[in-house]
C-alpha cells in the first residue's frame, strides 16, 4: 500500500465567488482526497475562512512543493493562509504560579498524545511545581517578578521563548499580568485561563464572592492576549451548573474542572489550526 500523506491548510481571506472551487481544484489536480473541510462566510465582516484536511500519496520534499505550487492561488484570492503536515505537533512554553491544576492536565494530556503539543519548557514564579514538572522531565525555569524586577523578568521569559523555540506560551493560571509590550510582541501566540466570572468578582476568592451572590453557574475562559486585561479574543468556554448545596470550596473544585477543560479545548483547537483571529473576535472552526 503506498504511504500517505496527511496536511492541514487553513486560509481565511475576503469573501468572494470562486474560493472552495479553486482550493478543490488545486487539491484534486494534485490527486489529494479532502478528509474534512470546514468553512465559514462572515458575511457581516466580507471575511472567509477555510480549514481543510487532506490526504495523498506521499513523495520528497512534497510539503515545499505544495506551499510552492498553491502561492498563486492565495495571492490570487488575498488568502492569509498555512499549511503543515497533521501530525505537528507545536512547541508550548507553559508558565504557571501556585495554583497547578492546569499545568497537570496539559502535562497528562501532552504525554498520552491526546493534545498535538510537545511541551518545552515550564516558567514560574514560584517553586511549588518544579518536583511535577522534573517528573515529566520538562526543563524548569524560576523567575520571580516584583514590581521592580517585571522587565528584566519579561526580557527573560523572551529569551527563554527563543532559545526553546517556543511556538505557544500557554498561561496555566500564571497570576502576573504581563505587559503592554509583551502582549503585543505576542499577540495571537499566547492564550490565557481564567474563571468566568468577571468582571463581576475580581480580586481575591472570586468563587468565595460568588458563593457569597447564590451563583447558579461556574465556568471558564480561555482567550488570547492582548493588551486589555482578560479581554482578548475568546477562544473557549466551559460552563457547568451549581446550586445552594455548593460551598465555596465546592465552587472552587467545579471551577477547577471548567478552567482545565476550556484550556485544553482551547490549546487543541488552536494546534490544529481550527482558530482564527481577526479583530477582536476569532472564528473557531470545530
Amino acid at each position: 500500500m503506498t504511504q500517505q500523506a496527511r496536511h492541514v491548510l487553513t486560509l481565511q481571506c475576503p469573501e468572494g465567488i470562486g474560493i472552495v472551487n479553486a482550493v478543490s481544484a488545486f487539491l484534486l489536480e494534485h490527486r489529494r482526497t479532502i478528509v474534512e473541510l470546514k468553512q465559514f462566510d462572515d458575511m457581516s465582516a466580507s471575511r472567509f475562512f477555510m480549514r481543510v484536511d487532506f490526504a495523498g500519496e506521499d513523495g520528497a520534499d512534497l510539503l515545499q512543493r505544495l506551499r510552492t505550487q498553491f502561492a498563486p492561488v492565495a495571492q490570487k484570492y488575498q488568502m492569509d493562509w498555512q499549511l503543515h503536515p497533521l501530525d505537528k505537533r507545536t512547541r508550548v512554553l507553559i508558565m504557571v504560579s501556585k495554583f497547578d491544576h492546569c499545568l497537570n492536565d496539559l502535562l497528562f494530556r501532552s504525554r498520552k498524545g491526546e493534545l498535538p503539543i510537545e511541551i518545552v519548557a515550564v516558567v514560574s514564579n514560584h517553586e511549588d511545581s518544579r518536583s511535577l514538572v522534573d517528573w515529566y522531565g520538562i526543563p524548569y525555569y524560576h523567575v520571580p517578578i516584583t514590581r521592580g524586577t517585571k522587565p528584566q523578568a519579561e526580557a527573560e521569559l523572551l529569551s527563554l521563548i527563543e532559545k526553546h523555540d517556543a511556538e505557544l506560551v500557554v498561561l496555566a493560571r500564571y497570576m502576573q499580568v504581563l505587559s503592554d509590550q509583551l502582549s503585543r510582541e505576542l499577540t495571537g501566540k499566547t492564550i490565557n485561563i481564567h474563571h468566568s466570572f468577571l468582571p463581576s468578582f475580581k480580586g481575591a476568592k472570586p468563587y468565595h464572592q460568588a458563593w457569597e451572590r447564590g451563583v447558579k453557574t461556574v465556568g471558564a475562559t480561555a482567550h488570547y492576549v492582548n493588551s486589555e486585561l482578560d479581554e482578548g479574543p475568546i477562544i473557549a468556554q466551559q460552563v457547568v451548573e451549581v446550586d445552594h448545596t455548593y460551598g465555596p470550596l465546592d465552587l472552587v473544585a467545579a471551577g477547577r474542572d471548567t478552567e482545565c477543560k476550556a484550556l485544553s479545548n482551547a490549546v487543541r483547537w488552536h494546534c490544529e489550526g481550527r482558530v482564527f483571529l481577526y479583530s477582536n473576535r476569532t472564528v473557531v472552526l470545530r
